[in-house]
Order: structure tokens, then C-alpha cells, then sequence
């Protein structure tokens, strides 16, 4: 077996992060300027492992949460869960939510909330119900959310679901007092979390959202995040999966170790200057590993929820 040597002048042009070569320093600079790598960020050594993951997700969960076999798991599926004033749920900092959507107007291409879950750290659920929508179904959805009709006609009404689910997120706390780092409101997690709040029409400071559909490192490793839309978004099943799988992420992704910094914002004032225009020849003399020790992310990580307190 051949092995390719790199030359010097092709490693010094290889991004420390996300291993893209180019033929020019000049575009290596210009590449960590905007690309915002930092340690906070997953690297390509890691994309691999992580992708397969994602994509054996789904299996993990149905082989940990089989269904309940013949009719009277069926109607065992259906039943409400509500544990939002147990004393059990106090104490959870961290929930899921995912619904599943029918079709409402003429066409049926109206996205409307019919079953809604929510679940914390640990799997357990907290809240399941059918959701009745505010206005008629015109599209059930079937092959892919099998909710029948009969599922709905006892449904809990959608204005009593919101509130509900608005009530035990901010935990008592007033939506416009709510802070990460203080109070009792607590960190949503989910996939395409603005389409189900919007649904729910629930409104939440997106501080305390935790998305998987738009978290960057997610979106800079090996597009992860479409292969997660994919495991989890595909077929009929239950808002459940949906919810363990992204909170499996988001706690994976939430236990990285990264590096302490006192600012480890590219926004923040100490870190503004570090690509500066006037720094070019600077910069062009520098490393990629160099490069990649002053390069500062565009985003909040999930790890430093676990110092949120």
C-alpha cells in the first residue's frame, strides 16, 4: 500500500480544525476569519464516530423503548401522561419536546399540532397527549404520523397544552426575568424547536433553547445535523423517540471537555482584533495550530451548561 506524504507547504496550508487545504496562506487566513473554529468545536478526527452515532440513533432508542405488542398496547400509546406537578419533576433543569404534525387548510399543507411530548434528562415523560388544533384537520398524515381521526375527538385542546407546557418551562419564573445562568426556568432541547413552539404557540427566550437543527458545531461537522433530521424525522414514529434521541445529543454534546476561557466569544472586546485586516502579514507568518490557538467561536457552547447554576 502507497501512503501520500504531504509536503511542508500543503500542511502549512491545511486548516487545525476542519483539515480543508488550500493553495494559499492568504486563504487559510481568510478561512479562519470567518469560519470561527475554536476548541468548542467538535474536530474532523471526531466526525466519523460522531456521524455513526447519529445514524444508529433511532435503532437505540426502539431497542431501549420497545412498543407494547397487539391492541392493548395500542390503546395503552394513546392514554395522557401529565407529570408536570409531580414533585418527582421539581427538581429537572433540562427537558425535550417534540410534536408531530396533521395537515390543516384547504390543501392540508398547514402544520398542526396533534400530539405533543415532553421528557426529561433521563427519558422519563413528563408530559403525552393528542393535542385537539384550533382549526379542522383537513390531513391526517397517516403514513407518516399514524394519527387517526378518533385519536383527536377527546384530544386536550390546544390553548390548555400551551399553557401547560409555558407554565412548567418557566417553572414560575416570568418570561422577561428569565436568565441561563440564574432561576428556575428550564433549557429546552429539541430538533427544529421553532416550528413545534410555534405550533404550540409557546414563547421562549432563545437562551434557554438548546436546537440541534441550528447548534453550529453540529452544522460544521459533517452536516450532522441533516442526518439527525433524517433519524429522527423519518417515518412513523412517536414524538417520544424523537425526544431521547435529542436529548442524547444534546447531553453528549453538553459532557465535551473543552478549554476555560475568560472570553471565548470571537464577539468579545479582547478577541476582536485577532483577524484584523492590519494583522495580515502577521497572520500569514503564523501556523494553522497557531491560527487555531487565537480563533474564537461565534457561539455559546452547550458545555458550559454544566457550570450553569
Amino acid at each position: 500500500m502507497e501512503y501520500k506524504v504531504e509536503s511542508t507547504e500543503t500542511l502549512r496550508n491545511k486548516c487545525a480544525a476542519c483539515y480543508r487545504q488550500f493553495n494559499r496562506i492568504e486563504h487559510l487566513v481568510e478561512h479562519m476569519r470567518t469560519s470561527y473554529h475554536s476548541a468548542h468545536e467538535p474536530m474532523a478526527i471526531a466526525k466519523t464516530r460522531m456521524q455513526k452515532y447519529i445514524q444508529h440513533q433511532r435503532m437505540q432508542n426502539l431497542l431501549s423503548h420497545p412498543r407494547k405488542p397487539g391492541l392493548l398496547g395500542r390503546f395503552a400509546n394513546l392514554g395522557i401522561r401529565d407529570n408536570t406537578e409531580s414533585g418527582s419533576t421539581g427538581g429537572t433543569q433540562v427537558v425535550a419536546l417534540a410534536c408531530k404534525m396533521v395537515g390543516g387548510g384547504s390543501d392540508g399543507s398547514l402544520d398542526l399540532c396533534a400530539k405533543v411530548c415532553l421528557t426529561d434528562e433521563y427519558d422519563n415523560i413528563i408530559f403525552q397527549s393528542y393535542v385537539m388544533p384550533l382549526i379542522p384537520v383537513t390531513n391526517y398524515r397517516y403514513e407518516t404520523t399514524g394519527i387517526r381521526p378518533e385519536y383527536l375527538r377527546d384530544a386536550i385542546p390546544l390553548r390548555q397544552v400551551q399553557k401547560k407546557i409555558q407554565d412548567f418551562l418557566c417553572n414560575g419564573e416570568p418570561k422577561w426575568k428569565i436568565r441561563l445562568r440564574s432561576g428556575r426556568a428550564r433549557i429546552l432541547v429539541g430538533h427544529g424547536l421553532d416550528h413545534d413552539l410555534d405550533s404550540l404557540q409557546v414563547e421562549y427566550p432563545q437562551v434557554m433553547i438548546r436546537d440541534t437543527a441550528k447548534y453550529p458545531p453540529l452544522l460544521k461537522s459533517s452536516k450532522l445535523s441533516n442526518s439527525l433530521k433524517y433519524d429522527i424525522q423519518t417515518g412513523i414514529q412517536d414524538p417520544y423517540e424523537d425526544c431521547v434521541a435529542t436529548m442524547k445529543i444534546y447531553k453528549r454534546m453538553r459532557s465535551q471537555v473543552h478549554k476555560v476561557e475568560a472570553h471565548p466569544l470571537a464577539s468579545d472586546t479582547q478577541n476582536r482584533n485577532n483577524f484584523a485586516a492590519w494583522r495580515q502579514n502577521e497572520l500569514e507568518r503564523m501556523s494553522p495550530d497557531q491560527m487555531m490557538e487565537i480563533s474564537r467561536s461565534d457561539y455559546n457552547c452547550w458545555c458550559l451548561d454544566s457550570y450553569s447554576g
